[in-house]
């Protein structure tokens, strides 16, 4: 008789299972994010979520704090500077977060927030990250002799931008949109105030 031996169990993580949940709910949205429909995409049984998580309340609440500190760490990241390069420092934060490669990042990124919409905890996650986000982006702006106040309106001019832009089709609107990006980079970036800074007014 042939000896057709048991393919061994698949082993998941907690991690495992909220990496799968992330991009379920890229895709789906908080409504698509089920436990059946995870187990599924994971090969695995119920019993295994059940190991790992109380319920899926317990799964919404990991993917959240993974998100927040994921979120979190890349815009220290990539809002650092060395001293004197603030200002190029802001232009990589436009490039870098309105560029099509961040469009996955994105995506998780409207989830994340449209879920915020309608439940507390999320947005008190969101509401989080968004404090840091514009706080960074603001010591940059400080740090290249842009007064408070208008360093407040530009980081949140910034990110008004990079998050209304994605939401958009406008490649038929410009024929050059490289340079559309790059003039309104300018019109973000540099300020009276910036430009007397850096000796290029």
């Amino acid at each position: 008789m042939e000896n057709n031996p048991k393919k061994p169990r698949v082993q998941l993580d907690r991690e495992s299972w909220v990496t799968a949940a992330v991009e379920v709910l890229a895709e789906e949205g908080i409504a698509g994010l089920r436990v059946e429909v995870l187990a599924k995409r994971l090969k695995v049984t119920k019993g295994s979520f059940y190991w790992h998580f109380q319920d899926r309340r317990d799964l919404l609440l990991a993917i959240l704090h993974h998100w927040k500190e994921g979120r979190i760490r890349d815009i220290i990241k990539q809002t650092r500077a060395q001293p004197g390069k603030e200002l190029a420092q802001i232009y990589h934060v436009i490039d870098v977060y309105s560029a099509s490669r961040s469009r996955r990042g994105m995506m998780i990124e409207l989830a994340v927030r449209d879920w915020a919409r309608r439940d507390a905890e999320a947005a008190a996650i969101v509401a989080e990250v968004d404090d840091v986000r514009l706080r960074c982006a603001r010591d940059l702006f400080l740090a290249c002799g842009v007064p408070m106040e208008e360093a407040s309106s530009r980081c949140m001019l910034l990110y008004a931008y990079v998050f209304g832009v994605s939401l958009m089709i406008y490649e038929k609107f410009d024929s050059d949109v490289l340079r559309l990006k790059r003039d309104i980079a300018d019109l973000i970036a540099r300020s009276q105030s910036s430009a007397e800074a850096s000796g290029t007014a």
